[in-house]
Order: structure tokens, then sequence, then C-alpha cells
């Protein structure tokens, strides 16, 4: 019987490379495959917590030639530049405050390297994802699940995988552990058995958002006001980018007492704080929505919802007000739910679907 072909996508960490280890265990014949992502403008992604490094690439050709199988390393720069670093720019300027991590799945892994593979006649692309796949026998239908583990359970930002690519799709990851992964890779060998777990974003290593946008674009982010809810002039802010619903600290006022980030006023360029109570809301909208059923449902539904990824889900009424667009209600206020994040709807620890908040 011929074996079935897997791409898999091999960041350099532990999880890509055991996922790869037990593709080819499940009786695969595997690729693997480097996504090269990002070029700085003389910034060099060096940081152990951090990927898309050069070390990173070596790491994984060298688990690839521990278990023999071919590997390559292909150019997606211009497609990660325009679809997930000009997004993120775009969405800061706009007041918003984005996933990159989302993107970069959506348009990246499950679309640029899905489509290659697709056209290079492989059946699956694998990840290191935790997270679980299945088919409910009833339906037919594929279904995106949380993983077994809950600390490292990714669904949150898997949410836009459609039915067709979760018919092509394995997480190997997604019924184990982080430390039963390393355990495999340390009984393995792999040189990066004990190598931390990436925690930056890529391309924006030292986390100073603003300082990447600006230097990106060339541009100046002018200073502005400070302003509460009625309006009143409390200080003056250092560029509207610089700043993220919910921030407390770093605002740089003598204030008699704390206040937050509510609201960013792009067009008059203000920056609207308020006291810790009125960070707290139920209802909000959101676009872009995938359902990953492939249909919205007809009416209202009773669901858990996320609106950050490090967040336990909390129950809410979600109306569909279109085939890509919902309106969220909580049972209960929320803290801080922003304008740019993803809000992913779970019915148990199935994902229904998700999109972006407006």
């Amino acid at each position: 019987m011929k074996k079935k072909k897997a791409l898999i996508a091999m960041s350099g960490g532990v999880d890509s490379s055991v996922a790869a280890y037990l593709t080819q265990q499940a009786g695969y014949e595997i690729m693997g495959v480097n996504m090269h992502l990002f070029d700085g403008k003389g910034q060099e992604v060096t940081g152990e917590k951090s990927c898309c490094s050069f070390k990173d690439t070596l790491y994984a050709n060298s688990v690839a030639e521990h278990l023999e199988f071919s590997f390559h390393v292909w150019d997606y720069t211009e497609e990660f530049r325009e679809m997930v670093i000009n997004n993120f720019i775009r969405a800061y300027e706009t007041g918003q405050t984005p996933n990159p991590c989302i993107d970069c799945n959506r348009y990246l892994k499950f679309k640029a390297l899905y489509d290659r593979a697709e056209e290079l006649g492989m059946d699956c692309i694998v990840t290191g994802h935790y997270s679980k796949i299945d088919r409910d026998p009833d339906t037919g239908l594929y279904m995106l699940h949380k993983a077994l583990d809950p600390s490292k359970d990714q669904s949150y930002v898997l949410y836009n995988l459609t039915q067709k690519q979760l018919a092509h799709t394995f997480f190997p990851l997604g019924g184990m552990t982080k430390d039963e992964t390393r355990k495999i890779a340390d009984k393995m060998g792999f040189i990066n058995a004990r190598k931390p777990d990436s925690q930056d974003i890529c391309f924006v290593p030292d986390g100073d958002y603003s300082r990447f946008i600006a230097e990106e674009t060339g541009r100046e982010y002018p200073c502005g006001d400070f302003v509460d809810e009625e309006g009143n002039v409390l200080g003056e802010h250092k560029g509207i980018i610089r700043y993220t619903i919910g921030q407390r600290k770093g605002l740089g006022l003598a204030l008699p007492q704390p206040m937050y980030v509510k609201e960013k006023d792009v067009k008059n360029n203000r920056v609207v704080l308020c006291v810790h109570e009125h960070l707290f809301t139920r209802e909000f909208d959101a676009v872009d929505f995938n359902w990953i059923s492939g249909k919205a449902p007809e009416e209202q539904v009773h669901l858990n919802a996320r609106v950050r990824y490090n967040q336990q889900e909390q129950p809410a009424v979600v109306t569909p007000t279109g085939e890509d667009s919902v309106h969220v209600c909580f049972d209960k206020p929320m803290r801080a739910i922003t304008k740019g994040q993803a809000v992913v709807l779970y019915d148990g620890d199935v994902v229904v679907g998700g999109g972006t908040i407006i």
C-alpha cells in the first residue's frame, strides 16, 4: 500500500520536531519545510525564546537529518510582510490591537503552505500546534477541539480553519502534555529538546511594538491628549500606537486615582482614560467571522466565548448578524474587550468559530 505523504511545518522548536517524528511513526512519508518569514531591517532575531532565527532553521535541519527525511527552506517573506506585518501596522494605526499569530496561521501556514502542499500532492500538512481534529460520525463535519493540556491549548489561534483545511491537517500533539513532548525529544536525542518555548512576536523580539512600527513606516506618531470620559484633558500622550486597552502602567501621569486606557480616539488623536470599573462591558460586534461548520446558525445561540488568548471562556449569547458577522453579549461584564483582538466561540471543548472584534 502506498504511503500517505505529509508536509511538516518545522519552526525549529521542539513541538514541530516531535510532530514530525510522530507523523513518521504513524506511517507517513514526510517532508520538512522551514518557512522563512522575516528579514528585519538590521534586526537579528536571536533570542532563545523567539522563533524564525537562523539558529532555528539549523535546529529544524538537524532533526530532519536525524530522522532521515528531506528538508527545505521556502521563502515567504513577501507574503508575511503583506499579510502579517502590514496588517499589524494598519491595525495599530487605526486604534486596534492585533494578534499577528492568527494572521500567520490563516494566511501563511494554512493558506500559502497548504496550497503548496496540495500542488505537491501531499495528503496533509502537519504542525506542532496543541489542538485536536476529529470527524463527527453523524454529520461528517470535521471538528476542531481544544488540546488535552489546557496550559498549552492553541485552539484560539486556529479558528479560521475551514472544513477542507481540517480534512487535510494533522496535529499530533493535541492529546499530549508539553512534558510528554519534551520526553520524546530527549529520548530521540533532538538538539532542541530543551529549547524554551517561543514567547515573542517573531518580528518584534524585544516587544517594543511602537519602535518597530515607527522604523518600518518611517512615520512620526504625534503626541496628543490624554482625556477622561468627559473629555477633560489629563496630560499628554506620546503617540497613539504606544497604548493598549486596559493599560495602566507607563502612562507617565500623576493622577489622584489609578486610571486605565479605555479607548483610542484615532480621529482626534486622543487616548481616553477611565477608572477600573468602567473597563467592563458585556456587548460587542465581530466581523470576518469564520464558522468552522461552514454555515452560520439561523438564530442566536448560547455558547462560551473567549476574547483573549490566555483567558477562560465565559457564557454568552451570540446572534448572527450576517454571513460573517456576529453580535456577542456576555452573561457578565468582561474587562477590556479590545478592538482588533479575536473572539472565539466554544461548545464544550469544540471550537465553533471566531472573528475580529470591532
